[in-house]
């Protein structure tokens, strides 16, 4: 695998997610396909030059995901990935995650033909991403 190369990026992602049953623990969290390789991830993007970091993730889940809602101000947490830029190199990403309780899910949306969209329970959604710190956060996340 070839090495990490140059600056640690900054990130931004929304963790979608609703409530989908009486109990508090009835939590569903929605992932979007990545556009290259089709791996299950949650919607992200990059910082945006004067926008809040919670803001540019909320708008990231609008244009990946097709969804609105009320997005944290203060992030559940941090993972890390190696993000490929090319056929010989990666660049170590860090991505700060932001719980956005879903109030409206659009029929059509910015990025609807390059990404699919679904829904999964936590332990679904935990099993289908590749981040193994990821995969913890999304077990650990207080979502209600």
């Amino acid at each position: 695998m070839p090495p990490v190369e140059g600056p640690i990026i900054r990130q931004v992602a929304a963790l979608p997610y609703r409530i989908d049953g009486p109990a508090k623990d009835d939590v569903l969290i929605l992932l979007v396909t990545s556009r290259d390789t089709g791996r299950w991830v949650l919607p992200k993007g990059n910082l945006m030059v004067g926008i809040a970091p919670h803001r540019a993730a909320a708008r990231e889940a609008e244009e990946e995901a097709g969804v609105r809602g009320t997005i944290a101000r203060k992030p559940l947490g941090r993972f890390p990935y190696r993000k490929w830029r090319s056929a010989k190199r990666f660049e170590l990403a860090k991505v700060d995650v932001f719980a956005l309780k879903v109030h409206k899910e659009m029929s059509t949306w910015k990025e609807q033909g390059q990404r699919q969209r679904r829904w999964f329970t936590r332990d679904e959604a935990a099993g289908m991403v590749d981040e193994p710190e990821l995969r913890k956060l999304l077990h650990a996340a207080k979502l209600a």
